[in-house]
């Protein structure tokens, strides 16, 4: 076995590495970066077998068309409800599908979302740049020379975990999935400069409606809508812009803050959105509505567990795949002794619970 080794066909729209971000850099200025849609990208690491923070390909709309130069692997395709084609066979989205040299992956647009992840099992070999592969464009950082993928670039996979093969033919179980709704409402926690804001203001932006603009990127979203007033002026004294913080300058209009945020601004920020929803905004495109609703800080934490508790529960699934019955000539064999050769198992230890493979070499 060799690990995969593609090629850029075509460039697609907007297509770069990106694994879970590059944390600890805040303060010397360096932003995050990494997946917008964190859940569905750690989604989509698991069900080839990798870390769930192995870097991958973030695709935007139109996927690049890539050719297979060398090896075998596993991919798979998470996050926007993308089509995903090898060799012109149709593949289902959050479905592990064996790949190997010779292989044509194309991409077709996605009905419900507009970014979506490709994962191979081993993830994506590039350099580490502060302890991260994501790619920061702005400054030229990460991924493939810090920019999106061309025309002729090479991706080169990593070594892949042992029982990678075992995972062929496993699907994300849909209750796991994360759903990307473009009408439900995008939940924020107050503040934390909302006493900055009247009374009004803060009302205004709880019960309209709101238009995101063609100025959205990964760095954030400016909507369009109903002013939201302040009780004297916008600026503040520079402090940290966390992920999904809602900014309102001077001209009342929100800015959501995305992955490639600033590290530091001088605007209030009325609230900041829930970490479920800060993929589920960014799977939203320019034209498309938003209206927020106010939860507390706990309903947050609260959200964020069971996401944590969903890939918990695909890890276990994931294992248990691996470690079904055979089949022989297309019958369950019912009566066979398991074999010693590999297997799984779940630990638990001080209350967390960690998926183990193992396989004899």
């Amino acid at each position: 076995m060799s690990e995969l080794i593609l090629s850029a066909v075509t460039k697609g729209m907007y297509t770069t590495v990106q694994d879970s971000g590059r944390w600890g850099y805040q303060g010397n200025g360096m932003p995050v970066s990494g997946a917008v849609d964190l859940q569905s990208f750690k989604c989509g690491n698991i069900l080839v077998g990798n870390d769930e923070n192995d870097a991958a390909l973030e695709i935007t709309l139109a996927g690049p068309e890539l050719f297979v130069e060398d090896g075998e692997g596993i991919a798979a395709v998470s996050g926007a409800d993308a089509v995903f084609f090898v060799n012109g066979n149709y593949h289902r989205a959050w479905h592990a599908v064996k790949i190997q040299k010779g292989d044509i992956l194309t991409f077709g647009t996605p009905k419900c979302g507009c970014r979506y992840y490709l994962c191979f099992s081993g993830g994506i070999d590039v350099p580490l740049v502060m302890g991260s592969r994501s790619t920061y464009s702005r400054a030229g950082v990460g991924g493939l020379e810090g920019r999106a993928i061309k025309k002729g670039d090479r991706i080169v996979c990593g070594t892949p975990r042992s029982l990678w093969k075992k995972c062929e033919g496993f699907s994300c179980p849909e209750e796991l999935q994360p759903a990307i709704s473009l009408f439900d409402d995008i939940r924020v926690v107050p503040g934390p400069q909302e006493d900055l804001f009247t009374p009004e203001g803060v009302e205004t932006f709880y019960s309209s409606e709101y238009i995101i603009t063609n100025n959205a990127d990964r760095m954030g979203y400016r909507l369009q809508g109903p002013e939201i007033r302040h009780v004297k002026g916008a600026d503040i004294l520079s402090d940290a812009i966390p992920a999904g913080a809602v900014q309102v300058p001077g001209h009342g209009m929100p800015i959501v803050m995305l992955t490639e945020r600033q590290t530091t601004g001088g605007y209030t920020k009325i609230g900041v959105i829930c970490s479920r929803d800060i993929a589920a905004l960014a799977q939203r495109l320019p034209g498309q509505k938003v209206r927020f609703k106010r939860i507390s800080l706990e309903e947050a934490i609260l959200l964020a567990r069971e996401d944590r508790f969903k890939l918990q529960e695909l890890r276990r699934a994931l294992a248990a795949y691996r470690t079904r019955p055979q089949t022989i000539r297309g019958r369950e064999n019912e009566n066979s002794i398991p074999t010693k050769k590999s297997g799984s198992y779940i630990l638990r230890i001080d209350g967390e619970s960690f998926s183990v493979s193992w396989e004899e070499l």
